[in-house]
């Protein structure tokens, strides 16, 4: 491995400790926790709240506003599979 690729190993480490860190601090106010894809088409993302459950979701703007509508409620099966993918276990 070189200085460069230790670096990048490094601080791609930090980055998902952080991660890790701001998704459990949400847990622990009781709020959801976003996880974008590039797997996912344009404007949908996983929302993983503290009670485990996880849903596919649509974000869109109306306006100044955000709106969301669920597309999926997700198996546990299917949300551990998307946190392995995302190094959030």
């Amino acid at each position: 491995m070189t200085a460069i690729d230790f670096e990048i190993t490094k601080k791609r480490e930090k980055y998902m400790n952080t991660i890790r860190e701001l998704r459990l601090k949400n847990f622990s106010n009781n709020l959801p926790f976003l996880i974008l894809s590039d797997k996912l088409p344009e404007g949908q993302a996983y929302r993983e709240f503290p009670d485990g459950r996880m849903e596919l979701q649509e974000v869109f703007s109306i306006g100044p506003e955000y709106k969301t509508t669920v597309l999926k409620i997700l198996s546990s099966s299917e949300a551990n599979r998307i946190r392995k993918e995302n190094g959030l276990f």
